[in-house]
């Protein structure tokens, strides 16, 4: 097996976004950006779409309407300490029901309308890890 030249290839980036399911976009949208504090990006057929993106700094979400769909997605989102008070403040501030809970570390999860979940390692009172 040949090996590159690290110094003389390009370096490539593998972009992702998750897809998760929702039955009804507005709602999901509603709940990611005024419960959650995202932003809207885009919403294809302008806002009167099924598909849009939502992004909070560095996470980007595609939500897609598809009633057919009934699976749920999870997401393991790692935050800075700084984040991680922020998200804290907003859940409290805003009533979003998190519960404390395990997924191979000590993570808040963030239940949305249609089921998906959103882990964040840390505790809802406690420091990271």
């Amino acid at each position: 097996m040949t090996h590159a030249d690290p110094e003389s290839s390009t370096a490539h980036r593998w972009y992702t976004r998750p897809v998760l399911f929702v039955a009804d976009v507005k709602r999901a949208l509603a709940f990611y950006v005024d419960t959650l504090g995202f932003e809207k990006r885009w919403h294809e057929g302008n806002g009167a779409g099924g598909v849009c993106q939502v992004e909070r700094r560095e996470c980007e979400i595609i939500l897609c309407e598809d009633a057919a769909r009934r699976d749920r997605g999870r997401l393991f989102i790692e935050l800075t300490a700084e984040a991680l008070a922020d998200l804290r403040r907003v859940l409290s501030e805003r009533a979003v029901v998190a519960q404390e809970t395990w997924w191979g570390s000590p993570a808040i999860r963030v239940e949305d309308p249609d089921g998906n979940e959103l882990l964040f390692p840390g505790f809802i009172s406690g420091a990271i890890r």
